[in-house]
This record gives C-alpha cells, structure tokens and sequence, in this order.
C-alpha cells in the first residue's frame, strides 16, 4: 500500500517514526486524511521512545517548573487510561529528599506536591528503611507509572495499520522542497532507491535529527541542545524489585522497571550525560555517528556507588546492558528543568512543521497545540 501513494501526492508525511511521529500520523488518519510515515531505521521507536526510564511523569520531577508539573498531572491519567495495556503499575513509586547538596526540603516538596495536586504520602517505616537516615531526609509514597515500550509501538502500528496509514522503513529523508500551491515534495532515500512524495503538509519529527533534516533542505535550524545520555540496565535485589526510586534533588538519581526489557534502568544526573553541545547553523554533531563510537565507556561504575551510599541494598545490583542515545532540549529548558514541547510551524516552507517532543505524555500537548494553530488558520481563512 505504500508504492501506492509513492511519487504521488497525500495529505501528511510525517517524518521519524518514534511516539510522537506516530501518534501524529494516527492523529491526521483518524481525520480521515492520507498519511505517510517514513522512519529511517528498520523498525519505529527504537530510539529515543525506547532508550529512556519509561516514566510516566505525574509532575513531581518538576518543583522548578510548576507549569511542566502541572502539565504533567493533566497528561498522566490521560495517557494511562488511553495505554492501560502498556502500563506497569505494580510497583510502589517513591521520591525520596536528600539531605544535603540539593536545593529542595522534603517540607518544600510536600508543599509543591500539595499544589499540584499529586499524591504524596509519608512513606512507612519499612520503606524508609531501604535509605541510609544521614543523607535522606524524608521519603514520600507517590503515584507513578512505567510504560512498556515495545507494546507501545505495537499498540501504535496496530492503530495505524486500522485506519489505513502507511509506515516506511529503513527510510531517510533527505530533504523538503516547495512545490506549488504551497505543497511540499520531500525526497526520500529507500531501501529500493531514491523516492519523492508530494503532500500538502509535513512534520518533522525526528527530535536530535530535526537540524539534519533543514540543514539538508537549506533551511534555518533551531537552537538545540543535545546530550549523549546513557541508561544503565540492572537487576537489582529482591528485596528492591517491588520498588521505584526517585532521590530528589542534588544527588538526583532514579531507578524503575524497565518492561520491554524485564530488568530495571538506573540513570544519574551526574553520570548519565556524557558530554553535551548546541546544535549551530555552521556546525552539527552527526547523532548516528556519535552513537556508534567505539569511545563510549559506561558510567555503572559510578553510578552505582553513588546510588548505594543513598540506598545501601543497591550495591548488589547487577549491570545488564546500557541503552545509548541522543537527549534533545531547548537550551532554555536547562535553566528552570521544564520540558516545554516545541511545534515550530512553517520553518522555513509554508506547511512544514518541526516538533520537538519531551515526556511521553506531553504528546498531548502537541496534538493541541496542532489542533489550535490549525483552528486560527481556518479561522483566518488561511
């Protein structure tokens, strides 16, 4: 089904197939258009929608950014009861406050907690017991979920494949150009050759890539920091496997299920960024290339011992694995930790739009924000 609509004209291209490409393309099929998604690797959310802690964020992360955290109270029992079948929930979710090199008191996160509305209760004597008293000041029981990535993007496809959308594989684009009547052609790099396909509308959603593809169409970029971040996997003792971690706020470090994988990740806001850069018009990082650097070297050890001095169990872990990838944010987002998502309308080309997508859960953000520009453009007759 998709030669069918291959060097001809649809209604949608949607580049990069992680959550936020696909659930756009689902988004526009379901409005009855013709939708085309092309993902350059050889299977959807194999990226970054998988190579992260799987959190859906109930908005505690955020006491910095009350606006992200309340975002994030409205998304999350949204998306739960929209994946039910992807969610894993059997697990106690608990945030625990350090006592010294953080900014943040458990009275302050109690307070913060309260204001938006999240659940957080002091934890029982058991579950403290898991802390080492002299660095933790106070632990809270919260209400927080994993997601199963795996399921996810199969629950994805299966919603794409009903309504008609069609998913390209192992597909590049490698640039958009103007065609008339403000349509668009995007050339695509296939396994069979070169391609074109005209549509009215394109959204490049290829988060650390979106710069490569408007450098490639020579077009303006957008400001961009990027990090190459690394998410340990470990099995971790019995006695922790009933539990998901958060220690808020200096020595921030974090372990939950990780579902797709049947273990658990452990990530540091020390050592899971190992090295970080802004993505400038006259100079880009190529993501793919950094990936595959022989030069990587795993931060486990350091993050372990650290997270052991906090929870002393944890130094029975075992590492299993590392996921690698690439973390995109605007740069603004470093000062205040929000994770605002970016829908850049017309970047450059009249009906070529960029989203940069954050938590899992603000793809509903998106999807309004889409809604909402989409409404002032028939409003204004455009």
């Amino acid at each position: 089904m998709v030669r069918s609509i291959c060097d001809a004209r649809c209604d949608v291209v949607v580049i990069g197939g992680g959550f936020f490409g696909l659930y756009i393309a689902d988004y526009f099929s379901r409005r009855g258009g013709s939708v085309l998604t092309v993902e350059a690797g050889p299977v959807p959310m194999a990226r970054a929608s998988f190579s992260n802690q799987a959190r859906v964020h109930n908005g505690y992360h955020y006491p910095r950014s009350v606006l992200t955290a309340l975002r994030a109270r409205t998304s999350f029992p949204r998306f739960v009861a929209e994946f039910s079948d992807c969610i894993v929930d059997d697990y106690e979710s608990l945030y625990a406050v350090g006592r010294v090199l953080g900014n943040l008191t458990a009275t302050q996160f109690k307070r913060f907690c309260d204001r938006i509305g999240a659940r957080c209760d002091r934890a029982s004597g058991d579950l403290k017991r898991n802390f080492d008293e002299r660095l933790i000041e106070e632990v809270f029981s919260t209400t927080e979920h994993a997601f199963d990535a795996v399921k996810l993007r199969d629950r994805m496809l299966d919603r794409l494949h009903d309504q008609g959308a069609e998913v390209w594989t192992s597909t590049t684009a490698q640039r958009v150009e103007r065609l008339p009547e403000n349509h668009l052609a995007v050339r695509l790099e296939t396994p069979e050759g070169p391609r074109t396909v005209a549509a009215r509308e394109v959204y490049n959603c290829t988060y650390a890539g979106i710069n490569t593809l408007l450098r490639g169409s020579d077009l303006p970029t957008i400001p961009l920091k990027h990090e190459l971040a690394e998410m340990c996997l470990m099995r971790i003792p019995e006695s922790l496997k009933s539990l998901g971690v958060t220690v808020m706020c200096g020595p921030f470090f974090s372990f939950l299920p990780f579902p797709a994988r049947g273990s658990h990740t452990l990530s540091h806001v020390r050592y899971t960024p190992h090295c970080a850069w802004l993505d400038r018009d006259a100079e880009g990082v190529d993501p793919a290339t950094l990936l595959r650097s022989p030069l990587r070297r795993s931060s486990w050890p350091r993050m372990i011992r650290d997270a052991s001095r906090y929870m002393p169990s944890l130094q029975d872990a075992e590492y299993v694995d590392s996921l690698w990838e690439i973390k995109t944010v605007l740069p603004a987002s470093e000062a205040n930790d929000s994770r605002p998502i970016l829908l850049r309308r017309n970047q450059g080309l009249t009906n070529l739009h960029c989203v940069l997508g954050a938590k899992i859960d603000s793809v509903y953000d998106v999807v309004e924000a889409i809604e909402a520009d989409r409404s002032l453009a028939t409003t204004s007759g455009v």
